[in-house]
Order: structure tokens, then C-alpha cells, then sequence
């Protein structure tokens, strides 16, 4: 017998997330690793579905509004979308979408042009990221540890938890899991040596080995 996972977008836990989203990690949740996938959800009429964004490193998205109306700002210019419909959108343009009925939903897909996936987990992370957004570090590392205990897998969480605990003070800890999430991902060398979130430990001997390997 095949092996196969079915789940309803109502069945996957919803996270609150940047810009007053609510995403639910539908990659993870059926444990896809070969494309990227997650759903949005918006409660209310004028609701935000997805944080406005571009896609500056060669994504491309589909977007399925599965419930509900959408209308989404691409750019310029707006696009009406109630459900059924499909929308694809290249890296380069900046986009967003609303709901314009109670209870729209609608799934994303991407991809990387020319890429292999690989999972980074960076969606893993929406229950301890309104704690970081709200500046309460201390708590934003109970939850992201909690989070990478069970996704060791991940290297943006593990980033991400360095980053909350460099701000809580916890130098040890944050140059420990920022070397974990170099390991499993060594683009994240760069966008570290950069990083604000990491101006606290950015003089320790730990760290600049780290950046500068």
C-alpha cells in the first residue's frame, strides 16, 4: 500500500506571524522536502494573508486561494481572487493580499530557480517569533529551544535562537547554535557577519571565528 498524508487546512495549527498573519506549516506539518508549502489564513474581512515581501533570492511562489476571497497587491496593481484561483508571482515583485471574506485561506508553493530544495525550517520558528518581535528575548529562547529540540534538523531556527540569545545576553549559547546553523547551512556565515541581532557578542572571539572562517 502506498504511503500517502491527507489533512484539511482547518487541521494544521495556525501561528501568528510578521505583519499580523496567521501561517500554518503545511510543509512541515506533512513533511514535504521537496518544494515549499504553507497556508494563510485571515479570520476577518480587511485581514492581512501573508507579510508583503519580494523574493530577492530567486523564489518563485504560487499562490491558491482554496477558501474564501482574495485580493492580493503585486506591485502596482491588484488582483481580485476569489477561490480557484491561481497566482504566480516571479521573485522580483513585492506582494501581499487581504482577505476580502471572513475565512479566506489560501497555500503558497516556492521554489528556489535552478535550486535543489532544501528545507531550511524558517517556518518552524513562528511560535517563539511574535516573543522576538515584541523584544522579550528571554522568553523568545524558552520557546525557540523548544522548537529546536524538536527540529534539529533546521538550520534558521537554530539561527534564529542564536539571535534571541545573543540579545538576552546568553553569549555562550548563541555562538553554540549559530555555529550548529553555519554547519547546516553555510550561507548563514554572511548574513551574520551583518546581522544587528548579534551587535551584543560581536566583539567575543567565538563569534569572529564564526564570521570570519
Amino acid at each position: 500500500m502506498s504511503e500517502y498524508k491527507v489533512a484539511r487546512v482547518d487541521e494544521i495549527e495556525a501561528f501568528d506571524y510578521r505583519q499580523d498573519t496567521r501561517i500554518q506549516p503545511v510543509r512541515h506539518h506533512l513533511g514535504i522536502t521537496a518544494f515549499g508549502t504553507n497556508a494563510w489564513t485571515a479570520e476577518n474581512v480587511g485581514d492581512r494573508l501573508f507579510p508583503e515581501h519580494d523574493e530577492d533570492e530567486g523564489n518563485e511562489e504560487l499562490y491558491v486561494v482554496v477558501l474564501g476571497r482574495a485580493r492580493f497587491q503585486l506591485g502596482d496593481d491588484e488582483v481580485d481572487a476569489p477561490a480557484g484561483t491561481l497566482v504566480f508571482v516571479p521573485p522580483e515583485t513585492t506582494r501581499t493580499a487581504f482577505a476580502e471574506e471572513p475565512g479566506t485561506a489560501l497555500l503558497a508553493v516556492g521554489a528556489t530557480r535552478g535550486k535543489a530544495y532544501e528545507p531550511s525550517g524558517w517556518e518552524v520558528w513562528a511560535p517563539a517569533h511574535g516573543l522576538y518581535e515584541a523584544g522579550d528575548y528571554p522568553a523568545a529562547v524558552d520557546c525557540g529551544r523548544e522548537v529546536v529540540e524538536a527540529n534539529p534538523q533546521y538550520a534558521v531556527p537554530q539561527y534564529n535562537l542564536a539571535c534571541c540569545e545573543a540579545l538576552a545576553g546568553m553569549t555562550d549559547d548563541a555562538i553554540m547554535h549559530l555555529r550548529t546553523a553555519i554547519e547546516l547551512r553555510p550561507g548563514l556565515r554572511d548574513l551574520a557577519k551583518d546581522d544587528t541581532d548579534f551587535d551584543p557578542i560581536r566583539d567575543e572571539p567565538g563569534f569572529r571565528e564564526l564570521v570570519t572562517a
